[in-house]
């Protein structure tokens, strides 16, 4: 198969999301898939990146102060690309920006499309507005999408649930993000602390991820320090770069624990995998995600953890069995205290750490890389069983009619999400 997938998000981007598209790209490619990635341009592009797999279009760098990159419309640049490319199947990552690039490619060239919810977009509207009103529409707005979509990937069972409740009527398919577990496997600890200049003998509670305000980091460092302020010999790993990266270092420098913080930033590769092997345990505290892809990379690396119940966590972490998994709304205190506890019992650390292991087996990369294929496959078959129900005469007038009908979906759509999200209905016309 030929796919093309549209991300606003991709590698050298830290996030879930372009983690995400990265893995399934790379993992669709060595089954013997073609794959072809839209993305913007972002600062870091690697070196050996080719237009053969990556076509980066024009973008304007650190919207609104973050360090996303927002997509500047390029529509001929696309469409010349896709033309050479040829693609059997679309896949969305986004419901706007390139994620309408992609509904416009699929709708005129009568392809299927498949639409990943990777995201509760309600929690990323502070990056635009912090109105109720924004979040209601980028909700109404998503669910939208999906429904003009031939099938929706779920990353995890509660965001399937989620999404159908919300009023998704397109088949979901529950797929998470893989991981590679064999290479977690091969993690030097060690070698990470010395580098870092972390002593053997430290306690090291740790967490990797974006550092951003959606990932309620403002707690989990509460909760950090209420611990530290009890152990001398424990320190914090914080591992990855966003915008509350440095606002965190402050907080650590004006309680007098900038020595208790190690802060390693951005880590890629063998790094990032030794990172996960320096650390005792993993904690997390975001509310926001669709699949805890952080929590099992860590479980892989044999680290427990100790997380706050939320959406694609609680699929990951079992109470007792892998880590501890506290209510969603746990003091800081409870949370410290569940810390506590893990270091204060090796026994129950060695057998938390051993579910964690068994757990991340279940994630292994290529196993998602086929259900994801079998998925697109599914897609093309029921695509080819309607495509045998038209003439081919009028195959030519249904391609330009799907291509108007795309662009006025795409116009209601957004327009019926804004009247959704302030209350409009026709008993309050004006």
């Amino acid at each position: 198969m030929k796919i093309c997938m549209f991300t606003n998000t991709f590698i050298p981007h830290v996030g879930g999301v372009a983690r995400s598209v990265s893995c399934f790209a790379e993992d669709l490619r060595s089954l013997g898939h073609r794959v072809l990635v839209i993305a913007p341009v972002f600062p870091g592009i690697p070196a050996d990146e080719t237009e053969d797999f990556v076509l980066r279009v024009p973008a304007i760098q650190h919207f609104n102060g973050s360090d996303f990159s927002a997509s500047i419309p390029s529509p001929f640049l696309i469409h010349r690309k896709l033309d050479e490319f040829k693609p059997d199947i679309i896949h969305s990552h986004h419901p706007y920006l390139l994620g309408d690039a992609a509904m416009r490619a699929a709708g005129r060239r009568c392809l299927p499309i498949v639409f990943t919810h990777h995201t509760l977009y309600e929690e990323y509207t502070h990056y635009v507005s912090s109105s109720k009103t924004m979040q209601k529409f980028v909700t109404r707005l998503s669910t939208t999408y999906a429904n003009c979509c031939t099938y929706v990937v779920a990353p995890s069972a509660s965001i399937a649930d989620l999404i159908q409740k919300r009023g998704v009527t397109t088949p979901v398919a529950e797929i998470p993000t893989g991981i590679d577990f064999e290479t977690f496997q091969t993690g030097n600890g060690n070698a990470f602390r010395k580098k870092t200049g972390i002593d053997e003998a430290v306690r090291l509670i740790g967490h990797t991820g974006r550092i951003a305000p959606e990932k309620n980091l403002s707690y989990l460092i509460r909760a950090v320090k209420i611990y530290l302020a009890q152990d001398r010999k424990a320190k914090f790993l914080l591992v990855g770069d966003g915008p509350d990266f440095q606002a965190i270092r402050d907080s650590f420098a004006s309680d007098n624990m900038e020595n208790r913080l190690v802060a390693a930033g951005k880590q890629t590769g063998q790094e990032l995998i030794d990172s996960y092997c320096a650390m005792d345990v993993f904690v997390f505290s975001s509310h926001s995600e669709t699949q805890g892809l952080v929590v099992a990379e860590a479980m892989a690396a044999g680290k427990p953890v100790i997380a706050l119940d939320a959406s694609g966590v609680r699929e990951v972490v079992q109470d007792d069995t892998n880590g501890r998994l506290l209510p969603a709304d746990a003091p800081a205190g409870d949370f410290a205290d569940a810390v506590d506890a893990f270091f204060r019992d090796p026994e129950t650390m060695k057998r938390l750490a051993e579910g964690a292991v068994e757990t991340a087996r279940q994630f292994d990369r290529k196993k998602m890389a086929r259900k994801m294929a079998d998925l697109y496959a599914e897609a093309l078959k029921n695509k080819l069983r309607e495509d045998l129900e038209y003439h081919h005469y009028f195959r030519l007038w249904e391609g330009l009619m799907q291509g108007l009908r795309t662009e006025w979906d795409l116009l209601s759509s957004k327009v019926e999400a804004f009247a959704d999200s302030i209350g409009y209905d026709e008993e309050n016309k004006p």
